[in-house]
């Protein structure tokens, strides 16, 4: 019988691992930069206030990154439909093109490590666990 609490202490340094040595084979964006080009890609335009909050940094911190995706064009303003006197945040064409930049160097990585690190057997695995993975990642215990 497997230790579920072993397990789980497993899994979560395994992924932490393999996260970090992902990231640090991307194409050079720094995190908080692709963090937020990352959200506002899968989740739509945003307020600086609602990315702090996604992200669980402070507003402050996160308006300096806003600061520089814009400076670096990557984002851009428009006026919130739903707030006068408010402001979100969209990604720019050049904002894409980094950002998937950065994912293709993570991508084309990982498919190396695939390639030469593991036997053609265990490819089919990693189809598995990704599903499991995914399934994991839907699980609200109780989070509201």
């Amino acid at each position: 019988m497997v230790d579920q609490d072993h397990l789980a202490e497993r899994l979560r340094a395994s992924v932490g691992r393999f996260v970090r040595a992902t990231r640090e084979h991307s194409d050079s964006l720094a995190p908080p930069l692709a963090q937020t080009l990352g959200l506002l890609d899968r989740e739509g335009d945003a307020s600086t206030a609602s990315l702090a909050q996604r992200r669980g940094v402070r507003h402050q911190s996160q308006s300096r990154t806003v600061k520089d995706l814009e400076t670096l064009g990557f984002i851009a303003r428009r006026n919130d439909p739903g707030d006068g006197r408010g402001f979100l945040l969209t990604l720019t064409a050049q904002g894409r093109a980094a950002l998937d930049r950065d994912r293709g160097a993570r991508r084309d990585w990982v498919a190396q490590a695939i390639e030469t690190t593991l036997e053609p057997g265990e490819h089919a695995l990693l189809g598995t666990l990704t599903e499991l993975l995914d399934r994991l990642s839907e699980h609200d215990s109780g989070r509201k």
